[in-house]
């Protein structure tokens, strides 16, 4: 056995452990769960929370895109344009009829939703390089929206002026750690919904058809009305994410979700593993500190933050956790394990 297997032996077996240990499992979750709550209290600058604010936030995007593209198998490099369609939404209801976040951000998914499904029930059809031209060119074309209708989203000078939440007539703020506990929330929630739907049946439907959409629909499944019905919630949730946002910085223009982010958001996803939630949390991580923590080498930076993803290719190229959690749900056993 060579080095290189030795060491993914060691990690595998690592991983193991961790799966097989509920004990294990309760009190890490604890720990983290008591780590989250104590962070704004302990004096860190709000520069500090402001980049776990950041990170908290692209792990919900990144659960949203993990449910079409690690569970479901569709490659979608788009996100943004459901991204960019709920912080408009979002927007546009708080300046204009003074729309609270709570209910801007529903009214964000119900519409990133609807564009969800009017974009995946003719696309999802098509399948491989097909679907991922179809998606960038949603992202462009929302994009290219916003730019241009100035009478609806302000064109280049976009929609300023947004509100910060307020939750029970308090301003939430990142001074306050208010938003930093709001994207916790919503973090928790989408987690949780994820987490049922991957164990209930449509979870099951939605990895067969990302094995094999041929055996699935052998099997009787109807791979596109799961497919667009994933495609719909993760739009829900992208939207969720683009609300929170544009709340946040009270700001947005065509250039806020932009290509970039999308990218972003699938690096994660392959970072952390497809098909891990807690490899999604683990992408976030790295790939939204390390551009803070390596701030000091300038535009250098982003020379290692790619090196730093080329090894990851070269040695993981299932990502950190998604090896694990393929071999998993493989097994009869599968939908108790992985997540």
């Amino acid at each position: 056995m060579n080095k290189e297997n030795k060491i993914h032996s060691i990690y595998n077996k690592l991983l193991d452990k961790f799966e097989d240990s509920k004990k294990l499992r309760i009190i890490i979750y604890v720990a983290t769960l008591i780590l989250v709550i104590a962070l704004p209290k302990i004096g860190l600058s709000s520069y500090l929370i402001r980049v776990m604010t950041m990170i908290a936030l692209y792990s919900l995007l990144g659960q949203s895109l993990n449910l079409i593209t690690g569970y479901t198998g569709q490659v979608s490099i788009g996100h943004a344009g459901f991204c960019a369609i709920g912080g408009y939404t979002s927007a546009l209801l708080n300046v204009t009829f003074g729309m609270n976040f709570v209910l801007s951000a529903l009214c964000a998914m119900i519409i990133a939703g609807v564009f969800g499904f009017l974009l995946g029930a003719p696309t999802l059809r098509l399948s491989g390089t097909y679907l991922t031209i179809a998606t960038l060119g949603f992202g462009e074309i929302v994009r290219m929206i916003a730019l241009n209708w100035e009478g609806l989203t302000g064109g280049p000078l976009g929609v300023a002026n947004i509100t910060r939440p307020v939750i029970f007539g308090k301003e939430l703020t990142t001074f306050n750690g208010g938003l930093f506990y709001l994207i916790m929330f919503l973090l928790l929630i989408v987690s949780l919904a994820i987490y049922a739907i991957v164990r209930s049946k449509m979870g099951r439907a939605f990895m067969a058809i990302r094995d094999d959409a041929l055996a699935a629909t052998l099997m009787g499944i109807e791979v596109t009305r799961y497919k667009v019905i994933s495609f719909v919630i993760s739009a829900m949730i992208a939207g969720l994410g683009g609300s929170f946002y544009v709340h946040m910085v009270r700001f947005i223009d065509p250039n806020t979700f932009n290509f970039d982010i999308s990218i972003l958001i699938v690096s994660i996803i392959i970072l952390g593993g497809m098909g891990s939630m807690r490899g999604i949390f683990l992408g976030a991580i790295l790939l939204i500190s390390f551009p803070e923590i390596l701030r000091f080498a300038s535009e250098y930076r982003f020379i290692v933050y790619g090196l730093i993803l080329v090894v990851m290719i070269r040695f993981k190229p299932e990502g950190l956790l998604g090896g694990q959690i393929r071999r998993k749900y493989r097994m009869p056993s599968g939908v108790k394990g992985g997540l």
